[in-house]
């Protein structure tokens, strides 16, 4: 049973919560993916440590106040358990391009919830929702090491490389999606 609710996006056109109940055995599985509000922030603190990396999580609120980072929620049982994250400008070209790429950032599932279908589901609203922004490609960086997570995207439609690197954190590269 899907069920779709009203809500307004940022282009103020009205845009779809999503709402759904699923049965996988003998459990129902009640969720909702629902655009983040500021207030709220703080409560993402249950997927991923804030206070490990302070700097980033100060970082992107102050995108996400701004409006140029549109964060959503994959909630079940008012729990927290996925969020990704939408950056409309960012310094790097291969990223964003204004009004055709948008850049796919903040893909996280809580540890203990992976591989049950979550960052599938709330990657495929976010690619709605981009679409419905009006944006033509959607970019994102991962870690070569990330099979997990490379597996899911090329699934989803990533396999365009634009870019093979290395940071501070390891080999990555950056992949494209046309919308």
């Amino acid at each position: 049973m899907k069920q779709l609710l009203l809500i307004t996006n940022a282009t103020g056109a009205d845009w779809p919560l999503m709402k759904r109940k699923e049965k996988k055995g003998n459990i129902i599985m009640d969720y909702r993916i629902e655009k983040l509000k500021p207030e709220n922030y703080h409560r993402c603190y249950n997927i991923w440590d804030m206070d490990r990396h302070a700097d980033k999580a100060k970082k992107w609120y102050n995108e996400f106040i701004s409006g140029n980072r549109i964060i959503f929620v994959y909630i079940e049982n008012d729990e927290y358990l996925g969020e990704g994250s939408l950056v409309l400008r960012n310094d790097d070209p291969d990223y964003t391009i204004e009004n055709k790429r948008v850049y796919l950032s903040r893909m996280v599932v809580k540890p203990e919830y992976r591989n049950r279908g979550i960052g599938g589901k709330l990657l495929d609203y976010l690619i709605d929702y981009a679409k419905e922004l009006d944006y033509k490609e959607m970019s994102l960086g991962v870690n070569i090491d990330n099979i997990g997570a490379r597996w899911l995207y090329e699934k989803k439609g990533f396999t365009n490389t634009i870019f093979v690197g290395e940071d501070e954190y390891g080999k990555y590269v950056k992949l494209l999606r046309i919308l």
